[in-house]
């Protein structure tokens, strides 16, 4: 089976205003193996270390969702988690030996994410962020750190640790506050322990909170949408997360998938819009057609910080590394069985296989000109063209490309105004459209690369 981004149609319009949620360019399944293995302090010598981010990757879940097709695995058998941290600590001490002295290195961010980082018990969480200060350097207290949690993992004694050791931002992955919703989205779990779980957030006073949820859950109305936001704005989130379900291959609902369905793009895009609306009218600001940050929110650092920049160090067996000219990581799968090998891989890897890098893509001119555009046209504040011209040889986002920006244009997602305005931005309705227009600027050799790839 292969991955397939669809084309335009023949009109020029997309296929689907839900074509992919576009969250790092290029996807891993765009990566393959390098024959070479090049060696990361090959790889690191010529890059700036004074502003990188760090990214710590637990791949383990209590439940997988229906929609999920993250790389996790459900449950531990005995000692794997300490197994997998132990690994950790093996390629941290390697990687950060690969970073050299010759130059300060600094974290300017950091991040937990998975899975579910907070799988881990309490002393585990210890040891983790251990890992992130005493072998990689970064200063957890000093730096914006994110963490992800589920309701079920969110206790009181993982989020005292968390809280002690830093984190200033937690998100929540909440989805719905109606419990049939839940069980339609095969999530279980009840309203109940959702509402105790943001208590017990609240009260480890970790400074921002973050809510996800998602919409066009099967049985899900307006009414029910509606009722899901306000359940979440009582908490007075400094963020919410707003995703549409995506319904993808080897996940649980995707074994019940049946063809495109018109009127599944529309009920989507109909509660986009009401929760977009219903969202700044209660003082949120839009700072993509996902994210929405309380206007007197305090600020996490760049936004897409954990897969949006060059300099990004990645640990763990799901986590992507990024530099200028290679992003890398490991294998991927989505399927369980083929997780559970890469898992028991990577815990049985000596410290001397985390020196290179193994999967992978180069990063090429014209990808670099396409990853700055995606990663800010798609975010509202919009695109700078003096950033662009300054970075790309005094070029211009129309020099490089201006057939997929005329056809933005032609369908009334750009904003008037041209170069004089000194910035290239998305009308709402063509953020309502990112997940439509983020495809449409994937370069040929990356759609390929996504096409022949083997789903695992």
């Amino acid at each position: 089976m292969t991955t397939t981004i669809p084309a335009p149609t023949a009109t020029g319009a997309p296929a689907s205003p839900y074509q992919s949620y576009v969250y790092a360019y290029p996807h891993k399944t765009a990566y393959r193996p390098l024959p070479d293995r090049p060696r990361l302090s090959t790889l690191w010598a010529g890059e700036p270390k004074d502003a990188l981010s760090l990214y710590l990757h637990i791949p383990f879940c209590e439940v997988r969702c229906g929609f999920c097709n993250l790389f996790t695995r459900i449950g531990a058998p005995d000692g794997l988690t300490g197994a997998y941290l132990d690994a950790l600590d093996r390629q941290a001490t390697a990687v950060r030996q690969a970073l050299g002295d010759r130059e300060p290195v600094r974290f300017a961010t950091a991040a937990f994410g998975g899975g579910t980082p907070t799988f881990l018990t309490a002393a585990e969480l210890e040891r983790l962020c251990d890992i992130a200060e005493h072998r990689m350097g970064a200063d957890l207290r000093a730096v914006p750190l994110s963490v992800e949690a589920s309701p079920a993992t969110a206790t009181a004694d993982r989020l005292e640790v968390l809280a002690a050791r830093g984190a200033t931002r937690l998100s929540l992955g909440v989805q719905s506050f109606d419990d049939a919703e839940a069980r339609a989205a095969v999530r279980p779990q009840r309203r109940a322990d959702v509402e105790a779980a943001l208590g017990r957030v609240r009260d480890a006073r970790i400074p921002v909170l973050n809510i996800d949820l998602i919409y066009g859950i099967d049985g899900q109305t307006e009414h029910t949408w509606l009722g899901s936001l306000d359940a979440a704005l009582a908490w007075n989130p400094e963020e919410l997360y707003l995703y549409p379900l995506y319904i993808r291959p080897l996940t649980g609902l995707g074994r019940r998938a049946g063809a495109a369905d018109p009127a599944w793009d529309a009920q989507r895009l109909r509660l986009y819009r009401l929760g977009r609306d219903h969202l700044l009218a209660h003082g949120y600001e839009q700072r993509s057609m996902r994210m929405f940050r309380r206007a007197d929110a305090p600020r996490q650092g760049a936004d897409g910080y954990a897969c949006q920049t060059d300099g990004m160090i990645g640990l763990g067996c799901g986590a992507r590394s990024y530099t200028a000219g290679l992003h890398y990581s490991f294998d991927y799968a989505v399927g369980m069985h083929e997780i559970r090998g890469i898992v028991d891989d990577y815990v049985s890897r000596p410290a001397a296989d985390f020196a290179h890098a193994e999967y992978g893509r180069r990063i090429d001119a014209d990808e670099a000109r396409r990853r700055h555009l995606l990663q800010s046209l798609l975010q509202a504040e919009g695109l700078d063209l003096a950033d662009y011209r300054a970075r790309f040889d005094g070029r211009t986002p129309g020099d490089d490309f201006a057939a997929e920006l005329s056809r933005c244009a032609g369908r009334g997602w750009l904003e008037d105004g041209g170069p004089a305005a000194g910035v290239l931005r998305l009308t709402p309705e063509g953020l309502a459209h990112s997940d439509a227009i983020g495809p449409e600027l994937f370069s040929p050799a990356v759609r390929a690369a996504m096409a022949g790839y083997e789903r695992k």
